[in-house]
């Protein structure tokens, strides 16, 4: 990741959404939103698209715990239209379909945006793909290619990390996967328009695919071709979203029940659904302080893992039970009084603060008893000349400015990006045979994203407020009450809170029968809870546990 931050710091809104790589890039100066990464990307669109590649199939087979699966692996791209009515004039290799009754425009830039979707499909052999389970798994970003989930966490090889270090520049270890998903589900994995070797095409392109909306719609038109494609219409289907592919979880979930396809169940790992409940986001929204109460769980975590909690205990839950009880009760108190809040009472809750964060009750006061996750990854271990991980406050690294005030860098996202990167590239081209001559782009923002959010959920958000989906996952599970969701995350994440996750879920406007259909599961991780393998065994045994429960298995 650059070092070259907006406005000197690592900030704020978009959390974590969390492009996690060597090059990730900024978000939008939107009047609710500050940016998370770095330096702007300017991509143009397509201009004079090549042939669509053919599909590459390859066969291998992976051991999960101890069953050998043999299976089918196609990667390809599917094309997709802005709208239903494109995708109706455009076949899936991207052609004009003879009977669409249009002729393109002549010049290939004046033709309608489409998007050539890149995915990875495994399907595991012998099993009857009507009743077989498939999940659909996607990172965030946004604008982040899917090689996270896909090189870290289920395809059939993982790369190698070392976890809590920065990787060596090479060489890198490719692996059979012993953690795979192929033994509960088969699995897809999809670079959003415009990563890996997604690409978007034609007019506009950029604003038909780069926007809460318009991603969240990409994505339905996907998953209804592939289905169409693979004839897998009556399977079990799953989605599978990290970081802002949790946020899309959410959109996407309700644009499939709009369009006639129930799903089995959604998984959100290191979830954010409310933009005001980032670690950072309150501090561009004054008189919102979700994000402040929040957020001190996971930096109460953050200080207990390098032991800079006063008279600490041994044991990590219990101990942020406690914190969980005081946040929601007398420190959201405190900071709802506002100015009304007496001096003594401020004094004894940056005391209490202190106790929980190691972060002296002088700065507390200072800062008016709201710090936000740049700032506390800058102090927590500033004495030392050492910056805090963000997304993994694990992770640690050399400060970059003694005299700034927010952390500079993410050390998680510098350690383990050009790792992934090197695994997608070499895997893509030697095992799956496909983009021999083609880039694989890690991340994708041209020339950015439209934060406005212009379909209508009831109890939702409007256009000009900061992102807030939690209506229509909602709105998804009162369509359909027999889809089941699993959170899972990390303690250690300050991108996206543990507990704002769970804050999130408790909010659901939506019948309290419905939170039956809602279950729990975190790791003493940050936001790739599978860079680390215990946790990686657990994601996996949770997750097919889950598939298995919700797909009459």
């Amino acid at each position: 990741m650059s070092s070259k931050f907006a406005a000197g710091k690592v900030p704020a809104y978009a959390v974590c959404l969390l492009a996690l790589t060597a090059s990730a890039i900024a978000q939008d100066a939107h009047t609710a939103q500050k940016t998370t990464t770095t330096t702007t990307v300017a991509v143009e669109p397509e201009k004079s698209p090549a042939a669509l590649p053919a599909d590459s199939t390859t066969e291998g087979s992976v051991t999960v715990s101890g069953k050998v699966i043999a299976y089918r692996a196609v990667a390809g791209l599917i094309t997709v239209g802005s709208s239903d009515h494109q995708d109706a004039m455009f076949g899936l290799d991207g052609k004009l379909l003879p009977d669409a009754g249009v002729d393109l425009p002549a010049k290939p830039e004046d033709q309608p945006a489409t998007a050539r979707m890149f995915y990875t499909a495994y399907f595991a052999k012998g099993e009857t793909p009507g009743t077989r389970p498939i999940t659909f798994l996607y990172n965030g970003g946004p604008g982040s290619a899917t090689m996270y989930l896909h090189m870290g966490s289920f395809g059939p090889k993982r790369i190698v990390t070392t976890d809590t270090q920065h990787m060596a520049g090479g060489p890198y270890k490719l692996v059979s996967n012993q953690y795979s998903l192929l033994d509960a589900s088969d699995l897809v994995f999809i670079d959003a328009p415009g990563t890996g070797f997604s690409r978007v095409l034609g007019k506009d392109a950029n604003k038909a695919f780069y926007g809460v909306d318009e991603d969240g719609a990409a994505f339905d038109r996907f998953i209804r071709r592939f289905l169409t494609k693979y004839d897998r219409w009556t399977s079990p289907k799953f989605l599978f979203g990290e970081s802002y592919g949790t946020t899309r979880d959410a959109v996407l979930s309700l644009d499939l029940a709009n369009s006639g396809v129930d799903l089995n169940g959604v998984v959100f790992l290191s979830q954010v659904l409310s933009f005001d409940d980032s670690a950072d986001g309150d501090d561009s929204n004054p008189g919102t302080e979700n994000g402040y109460f929040l957020g001190l769980p996971s930096f109460a975590a953050t200080a207990w893992y390098h032991h800079k909690v006063p008279n600490q205990s041994g044991d990590l839950e219990p101990f942020l039970k406690t914190v969980e009880q005081y946040a929601l009760g007398d420190y959201a108190s405190a900071l709802l009084q506002g100015a009304n809040l007496d001096a003594g009472k401020k004094a004894e809750v940056a005391a209490k603060l202190e106790s929980f964060t190691g972060i002296p009750a002088t700065l507390w006061i200072k800062a008016n008893l709201r710090l936000t996750g740049g700032e506390f990854s800058k102090y927590l271990q500033d004495n030392e000349g050492v910056t805090t991980g963000r997304l993994d406050s694990r992770y640690q690294g050399p400060a970059f400015d003694p005299l700034s005030r927010d952390a500079d860098y993410d050390p998680f996202t510098q350690s383990i990006g050009a790792a992934y990167l090197a695994a997608i590239n070499a895997y893509a081209r030697n095992d799956l045979k496909f983009g021999q001559n083609m880039t694989y782009k890690d991340s994708a923002r041209e020339p950015g994203w439209d934060w406005n959010m212009k379909h209508s959920v009831p109890g939702g958000g409007w256009s000009g407020t900061s992102v807030n989906v939690e209506a229509d996952i909602a709105m998804a599970m009162k369509s359909n009450p027999k889809m089941k969701v699993l959170l899972m995350g990390g303690y250690f994440d300050l991108g996206t809170l543990y507990f704002g996750a769970t804050y999130e879920m408790k909010h659901l406007p939506m019948p309290a029968a419905l939170q039956n259909n809602i279950a729990y599961k975190f790791f003493p991780t940050g936001h790739m809870v599978y860079v680390n393998e215990e946790a990686l065994h657990g994601l996996h045994d949770r997750t097919a546990e889950f598939i298995k429960e919700n797909s009459g298995q």
